[in-house]
């Protein structure tokens, strides 16, 4: 995937803003293989000013909770990732793609991994597999309480869902400064 100067998205976002040329038009203008990302462009503009198209300084991370929340909303309501994205306030639609690919491959404990590979410092060097070795050294016991674990997040999160879908604008209101204060938590 081509990277785009915020310089560059702005540009076009006014320019279609002109209303000159159409979002193809303005693809085909400019050599770019596919007229979505400034469709998404002109959206986050429209709802973020600059600022949504500028490219952020430090990585934003979020509770697993709230990517389940995030991905039950877009499959409840069918909408698209850049509506859900903007209805949350997020400005990175393919960020919310990963977490529905990462939830889909390896269900909710997949959103709680960090993102991009393990350093490679010390022991990391040296440990080969070290998710494998890991797996292995777990006696049953720390596994059933892990197993243990993941049925009670499943089981908090079906709840929520339930009460979403029973009220999805109550819900959200009543979630909504819980969403705001998680997607502002320094990466660590």
């Amino acid at each position: 995937m081509a990277k785009y100067s915020e310089g560059f998205k702005l540009m076009l976002v006014k320019e279609y803003q002109e209303g000159k040329l159409g979002y193809r038009l303005l693809a085909q203008k400019h050599n770019m293989k596919d007229h979505t990302r400034i469709m998404r462009w002109v959206k986050v503009y429209e709802k973020f000013g600059e600022k949504g198209l500028m490219k952020k300084e430090s990585k934003e991370t979020y509770s697993v909770q709230f990517k389940l929340d995030v991905l039950s909303f877009m499959k409840r309501t069918g909408s698209s990732e850049v509506d859900t994205a903007l209805h949350f306030g997020l400005t990175n639609p393919s960020m919310i793609a990963s977490w529905k690919k990462a939830y889909v491959e390896g269900g909710a404990e997949a959103l709680d991994r960090p993102k991009g590979q393990p350093s490679m410092s010390g022991k990391a060097k040296n440990s080969g597999n070290k998710k494998i070795t890991e797996e292995k050294e777990l006696t049953y016991e720390q596994k059933l309480e892990r197993e243990n674990e993941l049925l009670r997040l499943e089981v908090e999160y079906l709840k929520k869902l339930r009460a979403f879908q029973m009220d999805p604008k109550g819900y959200l209101e009543k979630h909504k400064q819980l969403y705001h204060s998680n997607s502002k938590k320094p990466s660590n």
